[in-house]
């Protein structure tokens, strides 16, 4: 009888544990972003000329909302070619997200480089937050009427 009893609240203590066990700390309601700073060029509203600093015009695309935050991309432009992609908004809210945005972030950017364009790749286990990249890349590129 004391096998069984013991048995049965072992038992309860680990499915109790099991169910309340978190697997992530990010909660998609709640997400939050970090803003980095921009180069000196500045930035602008996605639907303005965009501004310049020594003949390079900086825009910057719309924010994209995504599952883990939102994302926001910001392009210099000379010359008609793309000349620099930062990245103010990317979502930071814990290690995880920061883990892969530090890993993902210049991959997008040499891509997007290489690409004159947003048709790019996904970075693979930063795919959240490649489409927003690419979403709010295309935003940019369209207020430079680039193509």
């Amino acid at each position: 009888m004391r096998r069984i009893t013991l048995w049965l609240l072992s038992t309860v203590a680990v499915l109790v544990l099991l169910f309340s066990y978190r697997t992530s700390t990010n909660s998609p309601e709640t997400p939050a972003a970090a803003s980095a700073p921009l180069d000196t060029a500045g930035t602008s509203d996605s639907s303005s000329s965009g501004s310049s600093s020594g003949g390079a015009k900086t825009y910057t695309g719309s924010v994209a909302q995504t599952r883990w935050g939102p994302v926001q991309v910001s392009i210099s432009v000379s010359g008609g070619k793309v000349t620099e992609v930062t990245v103010p908004v990317y979502p930071t809210d814990n290690h995880r997200d920061q883990e892969i945005n530090q890993y993902a972030l210049p991959i997008l950017r040499q891509e997007a480089l290489a690409a004159q364009s947003a048709d790019i790749d996904a970075v693979s286990g930063a795919t959240v937050t490649s489409d927003g990249y690419k979403q709010s890349l295309q935003a940019a590129l369209d207020a430079a009427h680039i193509s």
